[in-house]
C-alpha cells in the first residue's frame, strides 16, 4: 500500500487503483471510512447499516466475493454515465485512478468517480433501477448520496460535486451539488467517533437486522455447550413479546399478500402477461432442471452415504413457558 503526498491538496495517494487487484483494492479500502460507507455511518442508507461497515472494516479478507447484479452494472455503466455527462455539459472529466486519504482526517478515504477537468468539482455517477426514479423527482439529492459526495468534498478539498444518474437504463439526469462545511462537520465527527470508538477498539456498534450482524453472531458463537442456561434480563419479556408479534404480523400479512396474488392468477387464467393501470404482471412458465436426492439415495444407498456431508447449525426458538 503506497502513501505518497499529493503537493498542494489536502489528502495523500492511499494506493493507485489502475492495475490494483480487486482483492488489494478492498483491503485498501478497509484503512479508511469511504464514501459509500458515509450514509449507513448516519443512519440514512436503506440499505446498509453501520454494523454492516464495521464488519467490512475488522473482518479479514482472504477472497473475492460474488459481486450482486447492480454493483456490476453499476460499474460497467459508470464510463457511460461519465460520457453522457460531457456529452451534455461539455465538461471535460477525467480518472483520479487513486484512493485519496485525508491528511487531516486520516480515516477518511475517498474512491472517486471522475474529477472535473478545470474546476475544484468532481463527477459522482449512479445507475439506478426504475423504482429508484422516485427518489430523483424533486431537486433534492437522496440523502445517503448527499453524504457520499460530502464526504468526499471534505477529502479533496473541492467546492462542488456533480452527479450524473442513469435511471432504468432509459433517463439521464445530472445534479449539481456545492459545499456545505455545516454538513461536512456534521459528517466528519460521526465518522471520527465511529472509526475512533468503534472499528480501531473492536467495539461493534449496536446489532441490527443485517445479514451482517446474523453472520457476526454465527462466527462468535457457533456451537452451543450442552446443557448451560442463562436467565436474560427482565426488559428481553417485553422484547420477546414484541417478536412474537412480530413474527404473526408478518404470517398475516404474507397469508393477504398471498390471497391478492391467487386472485391476480385467477384472473389471469393461462395468460402469461397481465395488464393493470400503471402495472405489467408475468406469469410464465419455467422449466428448471433439479436432482432428485430422494430417488437417488433409494437407487444408489451406499453412493448416497459417500457424498453426504455433517454441518450444524443453531436452531433458534422461543415457546411460552407457563409458572
Amino acid at each position: 500500500m503506497e502513501l505518497r503526498l499529493d503537493f498542494n491538496k489536502p489528502f495523500t495517494i492511499l494506493a493507485k487503483t489502475k492495475d490494483i487487484s480487486e482483492l488489494d483494492w478492498l483491503k485498501s479500502r478497509q484503512a479508511g471510512i469511504g464514501g459509500s460507507d458515509a450514509g449507513a455511518i448516519l443512519g440514512i442508507n436503506r440499505y446498509k447499516t453501520p454494523f454492516q461497515v464495521y464488519i467490512d472494516k475488522t473482518q479479514e479478507i482472504t477472497e473475492v466475493g460474488e459481486q450482486s447484479e447492480a454493483a456490476y452494472w453499476g460499474t460497467e455503466l459508470e464510463d457511460m454515465v461519465a460520457k453522457e455527462f460531457t456529452k451534455r455539459t461539455g465538461k471535460k472529466v477525467r480518472r483520479r485512478n487513486a484512493i485519496l486519504q485525508s491528511i487531516e482526517h486520516p480515516f477518511m478515504a475517498a474512491n472517486l468517480d471522475r474529477e472535473v477537468v478545470g474546476e475544484r468539482a468532481l463527477l459522482e455517477c449512479k445507475t439506478v433501477n426504475a423504482f429508484g426514479a422516485k427518489d430523483w423527482e424533486s431537486d433534492e439529492i437522496p440523502a445517503s448520496y448527499l453524504a457520499q459526495v460530502m464526504h468526499y468534498l471534505a477529502v479533496t478539498g473541492d467546492e462542488k460535486a456533480y452527479i450524473a444518474v442513469l435511471i432504468g437504463g432509459q433517463k439521464f439526469i445530472y445534479k449539481e451539488i456545492e459545499r456545505d462545511q455545516e454538513l461536512i462537520n456534521i459528517i466528519v465527527a460521526k465518522e471520527k467517533d465511529f472509526w475512533e470508538n468503534n472499528v480501531l477498539k473492536r467495539v461493534p456498534p449496536k446489532l441490527d437486522g443485517s445479514d451482517a450482524a446474523e453472520r457476526y453472531l454465527k462466527e462468535r458463537f457457533k456451537d452451543s455447550t450442552p446443557g448451560t442456561v442463562v436467565n436474560l434480563k427482565s426488559e428481553y419479556k417485553d422484547k420477546i413479546k414484541d417478536y412474537i408479534e412480530i413474527k404473526n404480523t408478518i404470517k398475516s400479512l404474507e397469508l393477504q399478500a398471498k390471497e391478492i396474488e391467487n386472485n391476480i392468477k385467477l384472473e389471469m387464467g393461462e395468460a402469461e402477461i397481465g395488464y393493470a393501470p400503471d402495472y405489467e404482471i408475468n406469469w410464465k412458465s419455467i422449466t428448471s432442471n433439479r436432482f432428485d436426492s430422494k430417488r437417488f439415495k433409494v437407487e444408489y444407498p451406499e453412493l448416497f452415504k459417500q457424498y453426504l456431508n455433517a454441518s450444524s447449525y443453531r436452531k433458534f426458538n422461543i415457546k411460552e413457558v407457563k409458572a
